[in-house]
């Protein structure tokens, strides 16, 4: 999930100058607008610490007017909460109507750090998170504006910031690299599965990437404004909303993705890749033997452009696994039959005996490309997709069966020019067909649901590996290599 907001995004200080002085102004109608509307808006600051949530606090009560505002933090429970209810001391904070109260971390900040401690299991923060969606519901049901800001360090900024407020602060515990490594990862996996479990439609999660501080806190102003106009004009009016809306956590304005981080240039010679392709096809021939005994089911999807060489990968997979362990399904257009039924049924009345392999050429996540690109599914159908899918890995993920997902990538040039190979190659003449075309016509629609797909649906059990494609050679060497490693941790 986090790794499709890693991007190196920044802004330069004239840049940030000029959109502060759009923004501002902006920010200060808009609260006046929600005052005289009688609504109440509370903003959520949560993230990994370090990324700077107190800075952007400060900064909202310089561009709001603060008169008419409150923050409030939730860092220890008092004598006199700890004798109420759990609930009661936030309760007791919500902003009245036109007003705005921020809170640092709200419900979810005991949650989530007690999960990352160890002190709560899996059960117990769905429950906690479960509670969290009955409230925010409860509450937008009332009228209530919730806007939810995440913000979010890669591991490498985040040591860096807590090196130095330590250095400054004694209120930063001291830990080695290995104890502030295994700490970052713990509190990333509490908030993933926290954050999957709480995103709806009437209060959405927004991803802000952290490390460049003016980039931070302009795109969380513009979250907040956006927000703001909205619930003004009524978009998100109570009485509009479905009763059981979908996730969309959102990621803030940006001309990348999280494809744009994939090395393309990387390349195998014939002679590197010949010696990598009989060492990793002998490692997969024993491991698929030793998870068949050992009853472990595999579960592949390969997913990617078209003409980026799914098909040359999975086969230098299956050319070495003995051919009674696995199956290949193509997935195309459903039938008759399939289309009678829900999208996921056709895919669980095809996995994998105990022990036994399934590769997916295309999967169920083309209810959130294909579908969603080509208009097949309504906008509320593709993004139900997002949780509908991740429940439906976590319950494989949880049965024991090991998923590993992979996006081939390729560019836009490399692809035109397979394209143009097939048409003039007689054998592959068949692979090339008038829906590919025009599939290429859509190359940035599909680009923005490729990044969004990888934001929903890599999760810590079920997280996607994405492929650099454009030399074959290393996209097939990068797939059993990735195989093998998945089968082996697994059987260990």
């Amino acid at each position: 999930m986090f790794e499709a907001i890693e991007l190196g995004q920044s802004l330069s200080k004239a840049d940030f100058k000029a959109q502060e002085q759009q923004l501002r102004p902006e920010l200060l109608r808009l609260q006046r607008d929600l005052t005289e509307g009688g609504i109440a808006t509370l903003i959520i600051v949560a993230g990994v610490e370090g990324a700077g949530k107190g800075e952007v606090v400060d900064l909202l009560n310089k561009w709001f007017d603060n008169r008419g505002m409150e923050t409030h933090a939730f860092w220890d429970e008092t004598q006199e909460e700890l004798e109420r209810p759990q609930y009661w001391r936030f309760w007791r904070h919500l902003p009245a109507r036109g007003k705005i109260a921020v809170m640092f971390g709200g419900w979810y900040w005991d949650p989530i750090h007690q999960h990352a401690a160890g002190s709560i299991g899996d059960a117990e923060l769905d429950d906690a998170m479960q509670r969290v969606r009955e409230l925010e519901r409860m509450l937008t049901s009332d009228g209530l504006l919730i806007i939810k800001l995440w913000f979010h360090l890669t591991e490498q900024s985040h040591k860096k910031r807590m090196k130095k407020r330590r250095a400054v602060t004694r209120h930063v515990p001291r830990a080695d690299n290995r104890e502030s490594r295994v700490a970052y990862r713990a509190f990333l996996i509490a908030a993933e599965r926290s954050l999957r479990h709480t995103d709806t439609g009437r209060c959405p999660w927004h991803m802000i990437e952290a490390d460049n501080r003016r980039f931070r806190d302009i795109s969380a102003g513009q979250v907040i404004g956006r927000q703001m106009n909205e619930r003004h004009k009524g978009y998100c009016a109570v009485e509009s909303r479905s009763e059981d809306p979908e996730p969309v956590i959102t990621v803030t304005d940006q001309q990348k993705t999280i494809l744009d981080k994939v090395d393309l240039n990387a390349a195998l010679s014939h002679d590197d890749y010949n010696k990598l392709l009989t060492r990793y096809q002998a490692q997969a021939n024993e491991l698929s033997w030793k998870a068949y005994d050992a009853k472990l089911s595999t579960v592949m999807v390969f997913e990617g452009w078209d003409a980026a060489g799914k098909g040359g990968a999975i086969r230098r997979l299956t050319n070495t696994i003995d051919a009674r362990l696995f199956r290949v399904i193509s997935v195309a257009a459903p039938t008759d039959e399939e289309l009678a039924h829900h999208y996921l049924w056709r895919f669980w009345r095809q996995f994998p005996r105990a022990g036994y392999m399934a590769l997916y050429d295309r999967s169920w996540y083309g209810r959130v490309l294909v579908e969603r690109v080509e208009k097949f599914a309504e906008q509320h159908a593709w993004m139900a997709a997002y949780r509908e899918i991740n429940d439906f890995e976590e319950q494989l993920s949880q049965h024991g069966t090991i998923l590993i997902k992979f996006w081939l990538h390729i560019s836009p040039d490399m692809q035109l020019q397979r394209f143009r190979e097939r048409e003039k190659t007689p054998w592959k003449k068949h692979k090339i067909t008038e829906e590919d075309w025009r599939n290429r016509n859509k190359w940035t629609d599909y680009r923005r649901a490729v990044n969004d797909m990888v934001l929903h649906t890599s999760t810590g059990n079920c997280p996607w590996t994405l492929v650099s494609a454009n030399d074959k050679y290393n996209a097939r060497i990068e797939v059993l290599r990735t195989v093998c490693e998945q089968l082996r941790n697994a059987l260990d």
